[in-house]
Protein backbone atom coordinates (compact mmCIF):
# COMPACT_ATOMS: atom_id res chain seq x y z
CA UNK A 1 0.00 0.00 0.00
CA UNK A 2 1.27 3.64 -1.26
CA UNK A 3 2.26 5.79 1.78
CA UNK A 4 0.01 8.22 2.95
CA UNK A 5 -0.30 11.75 1.34
CA UNK A 6 1.93 14.40 3.62
CA UNK A 7 2.45 18.40 3.46
CA UNK A 8 4.40 20.92 4.41
CA UNK A 9 2.54 21.12 7.39
CA UNK A 10 2.57 18.61 10.35
CA UNK A 11 0.05 18.51 13.00
CA UNK A 12 2.18 16.56 15.25
CA UNK A 13 4.58 19.19 15.43
CA UNK A 14 2.53 21.80 16.78
CA UNK A 15 0.62 21.74 19.85
CA UNK A 16 -0.82 19.62 22.41
CA UNK A 17 -0.53 15.42 21.40
CA UNK A 18 -3.53 14.78 19.91
CA UNK A 19 -5.36 10.83 20.99
CA UNK A 20 -7.67 9.55 18.70
CA UNK A 21 -10.40 7.59 20.06
CA UNK A 22 -13.19 5.01 18.42
CA UNK A 23 -16.80 5.62 18.97
CA UNK A 24 -18.81 2.73 20.57
CA UNK A 25 -18.37 -0.13 22.00
CA UNK A 26 -14.52 0.53 22.40
CA UNK A 27 -14.59 3.73 23.73
CA UNK A 28 -16.58 2.66 26.71
CA UNK A 29 -13.55 0.46 27.18
CA UNK A 30 -11.48 2.52 27.32
CA UNK A 31 -12.27 4.70 30.38
CA UNK A 32 -10.87 2.26 32.86
CA UNK A 33 -6.99 1.91 31.07
CA UNK A 34 -7.39 5.77 30.64
CA UNK A 35 -7.63 6.54 33.96
CA UNK A 36 -4.95 3.99 35.11
CA UNK A 37 -2.96 5.93 32.47
CA UNK A 38 -3.62 8.91 34.43
CA UNK A 39 -5.29 10.54 31.46
CA UNK A 40 -8.59 12.33 32.43
CA UNK A 41 -11.12 14.01 29.51
CA UNK A 42 -13.62 16.14 29.40
CA UNK A 43 -16.16 14.49 31.12
CA UNK A 44 -18.70 14.53 27.73
CA UNK A 45 -15.70 12.78 25.73
CA UNK A 46 -17.76 9.20 26.37
CA UNK A 47 -21.28 10.77 25.95
CA UNK A 48 -22.23 9.50 22.51
CA UNK A 49 -24.66 12.10 22.38
CA UNK A 50 -22.46 15.20 22.66
CA UNK A 51 -21.74 16.93 19.69
CA UNK A 52 -18.09 17.89 20.47
CA UNK A 53 -15.55 15.89 18.32
CA UNK A 54 -12.13 17.27 20.28
CA UNK A 55 -12.15 17.05 23.87
CA UNK A 56 -9.48 18.44 26.37
CA UNK A 57 -8.20 16.58 29.03
CA UNK A 58 -5.84 17.35 32.65
CA UNK A 59 -2.89 17.60 30.56
CA UNK A 60 -2.44 20.63 28.52
CA UNK A 61 -0.13 18.34 26.91
CA UNK A 62 -2.81 15.96 25.46
CA UNK A 63 -6.34 16.06 23.31
CA UNK A 64 -9.01 13.68 22.51
CA UNK A 65 -10.38 13.21 19.46
CA UNK A 66 -13.90 10.49 19.25
CA UNK A 67 -14.20 9.51 15.40
CA UNK A 68 -15.58 6.74 13.58
CA UNK A 69 -13.26 3.34 14.44
CA UNK A 70 -12.50 2.56 11.07
CA UNK A 71 -11.02 7.07 10.65
CA UNK A 72 -8.98 6.39 13.90
CA UNK A 73 -6.14 4.95 11.44
CA UNK A 74 -6.64 7.29 8.44
CA UNK A 75 -5.72 10.29 11.85
CA UNK A 76 -3.06 8.64 12.78
CA UNK A 77 -1.60 7.97 9.49
CA UNK A 78 -2.00 10.97 7.97
CA UNK A 79 -0.37 12.92 11.16
CA UNK A 80 -3.38 14.61 12.09
CA UNK A 81 -3.29 12.36 15.73
CA UNK A 82 0.29 10.93 16.37
CA UNK A 83 -1.47 8.60 18.43
CA UNK A 84 -4.18 6.32 18.49
CA UNK A 85 -6.24 3.61 19.84
CA UNK A 86 -8.32 0.99 17.17
CA UNK A 87 -8.93 -2.64 16.68
CA UNK A 88 -6.50 -5.27 14.82
CA UNK A 89 -9.13 -5.21 12.04
CA UNK A 90 -8.51 -1.76 11.29
CA UNK A 91 -5.11 -2.11 11.02
CA UNK A 92 -5.15 -5.65 8.91
CA UNK A 93 -7.83 -4.18 6.20
CA UNK A 94 -5.85 -0.55 5.66
CA UNK A 95 -2.47 -1.67 6.79
CA UNK A 96 -1.07 1.73 6.76
CA UNK A 97 2.81 1.88 6.81
CA UNK A 98 2.84 5.24 8.47
CA UNK A 99 1.68 3.34 11.63
CA UNK A 100 3.42 1.86 14.36
CA UNK A 101 1.00 -0.58 16.64
CA UNK A 102 3.77 -0.83 20.09
CA UNK A 103 1.22 -2.15 22.52
CA UNK A 104 -2.15 -4.91 22.61
CA UNK A 105 -4.31 -3.25 24.72
CA UNK A 106 -6.30 -6.19 25.45
CA UNK A 107 -9.51 -4.14 25.21
CA UNK A 108 -12.22 -4.73 22.72
CA UNK A 109 -11.86 -8.58 22.49
CA UNK A 110 -13.50 -10.05 19.23
CA UNK A 111 -12.83 -12.18 16.21
CA UNK A 112 -13.15 -11.62 12.24
CA UNK A 113 -15.10 -14.72 10.74
CA UNK A 114 -16.70 -16.05 7.88
CA UNK A 115 -20.44 -16.67 8.66
CA UNK A 116 -23.09 -18.37 6.28
CA UNK A 117 -26.73 -19.76 6.79
CA UNK A 118 -27.08 -22.67 9.45
CA UNK A 119 -28.56 -24.45 6.19
CA UNK A 120 -25.91 -24.33 4.00
CA UNK A 121 -23.10 -24.30 6.49
CA UNK A 122 -23.62 -27.89 7.25
CA UNK A 123 -23.25 -29.33 3.38
CA UNK A 124 -20.95 -26.18 2.17
CA UNK A 125 -17.70 -27.88 1.22
CA UNK A 126 -14.94 -24.49 0.82
CA UNK A 127 -12.11 -26.26 -0.30
CA UNK A 128 -14.39 -27.08 -3.66
CA UNK A 129 -14.85 -23.25 -4.22
CA UNK A 130 -13.50 -21.64 -7.10
CA UNK A 131 -15.41 -18.34 -6.74
CA UNK A 132 -17.54 -16.99 -4.13
CA UNK A 133 -19.51 -13.76 -3.79
CA UNK A 134 -18.46 -12.32 0.48
CA UNK A 135 -20.40 -9.41 1.65
CA UNK A 136 -18.74 -7.48 4.10
CA UNK A 137 -17.03 -4.02 5.24
CA UNK A 138 -13.19 -5.54 5.38
CA UNK A 139 -13.31 -6.27 1.41
CA UNK A 140 -9.27 -6.43 2.03
CA UNK A 141 -9.05 -8.70 4.31
CA UNK A 142 -11.46 -11.12 2.73
CA UNK A 143 -9.67 -11.12 -0.26
CA UNK A 144 -6.68 -11.53 0.91
CA UNK A 145 -8.07 -14.63 2.70
CA UNK A 146 -9.76 -16.01 -0.03
CA UNK A 147 -6.58 -15.57 -2.47
CA UNK A 148 -3.99 -17.36 -0.11
CA UNK A 149 -6.46 -20.17 -1.17
CA UNK A 150 -7.19 -19.76 -5.14
CA UNK A 151 -10.55 -18.67 -4.44
CA UNK A 152 -11.76 -15.38 -6.13
CA UNK A 153 -13.62 -13.33 -3.79
CA UNK A 154 -16.58 -11.32 -5.37
CA UNK A 155 -16.73 -8.96 -2.89
CA UNK A 156 -19.96 -7.21 -2.43
CA UNK A 157 -18.69 -3.86 0.38
CA UNK A 158 -21.46 -2.96 3.05
CA UNK A 159 -20.95 -0.65 5.70
CA UNK A 160 -23.38 -2.58 8.48
CA UNK A 161 -26.59 -5.01 8.04
CA UNK A 162 -24.14 -8.09 6.58
CA UNK A 163 -26.26 -10.19 8.13
CA UNK A 164 -28.91 -9.56 5.76
CA UNK A 165 -26.96 -10.64 2.86
CA UNK A 166 -27.29 -14.42 2.47
CA UNK A 167 -31.20 -14.41 2.89
CA UNK A 168 -31.97 -11.97 0.29
CA UNK A 169 -29.49 -13.28 -2.19
CA UNK A 170 -26.57 -10.52 -1.70
CA UNK A 171 -23.70 -12.95 -1.12
CA UNK A 172 -23.06 -16.46 -0.33
CA UNK A 173 -21.12 -16.07 2.61
CA UNK A 174 -20.17 -12.79 5.38
CA UNK A 175 -17.04 -11.85 6.54
CA UNK A 176 -18.03 -10.11 9.86
CA UNK A 177 -16.62 -8.70 12.84
CA UNK A 178 -18.42 -10.84 15.94
CA UNK A 179 -18.22 -10.37 19.82
CA UNK A 180 -20.89 -12.65 21.03
CA UNK A 181 -22.48 -13.87 17.86
CA UNK A 182 -26.01 -13.18 19.14
CA UNK A 183 -27.07 -11.16 16.26
CA UNK A 184 -25.37 -14.34 13.78
CA UNK A 185 -27.72 -16.41 15.19
CA UNK A 186 -31.08 -14.20 15.33
CA UNK A 187 -30.60 -14.18 11.90
CA UNK A 188 -30.19 -17.78 11.19
CA UNK A 189 -26.42 -17.48 10.20
CA UNK A 190 -23.27 -19.66 11.85
CA UNK A 191 -19.47 -19.25 12.06
CA UNK A 192 -17.86 -21.34 10.27
CA UNK A 193 -14.29 -20.33 10.13
CA UNK A 194 -12.22 -17.58 12.62
CA UNK A 195 -10.17 -15.77 10.29
CA UNK A 196 -8.29 -13.56 12.81
CA UNK A 197 -9.06 -12.89 16.66
CA UNK A 198 -8.96 -9.02 17.26
CA UNK A 199 -7.95 -6.69 20.25
CA UNK A 200 -7.65 -3.00 20.46
CA UNK A 201 -3.89 -1.82 19.86
CA UNK A 202 -2.49 1.81 20.85
CA UNK A 203 -1.25 3.13 17.52
CA UNK A 204 1.50 5.49 16.78
CA UNK A 205 2.31 8.02 13.82
CA UNK A 206 5.58 6.73 12.25
CA UNK A 207 6.33 10.42 11.55
CA UNK A 208 5.71 11.91 15.32
CA UNK A 209 7.84 9.10 16.83
CA UNK A 210 10.88 10.45 14.81
CA UNK A 211 10.09 14.22 15.07
CA UNK A 212 8.46 14.02 18.75
CA UNK A 213 10.43 11.22 20.38
CA UNK A 214 10.37 12.07 24.11
CA UNK A 215 7.08 13.09 23.96
CA UNK A 216 5.42 9.69 21.97
CA UNK A 217 7.32 7.09 23.55
CA UNK A 218 6.61 8.89 27.33
CA UNK A 219 2.64 8.34 26.00
CA UNK A 220 3.55 4.82 25.26
CA UNK A 221 5.36 4.12 28.59
CA UNK A 222 2.13 5.76 29.96
CA UNK A 223 -0.08 3.19 28.69
CA UNK A 224 2.40 0.57 30.00
CA UNK A 225 2.14 1.22 32.95
CA UNK A 226 -1.58 0.99 33.20
CA UNK A 227 -1.11 -1.70 31.73
CA UNK A 228 0.63 -3.30 34.42
CA UNK A 229 -1.43 -1.81 36.71
CA UNK A 230 -4.38 -4.00 35.19
CA UNK A 231 -2.18 -7.35 35.16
Amino acid sequence: MTAPYTTAFRPEEAGPVVLALPKGRILAECGALLARAGIHAAPDYADEESRRLRFPTDDPELDIIRVRPFDVATFVAFGAAPLGICGADVLMEFDYPEIYAPLDLGIGICRISVAEPAETARTDDPTRWSRVRVATKYPAIARRHYAARGVQAEVVTLNGAMELAPSLGLARIIVVLVQTGSTLRANGLVETEIIAPVTSRLIVNRSALKTRPEMIRSWIARFQAALRLAA
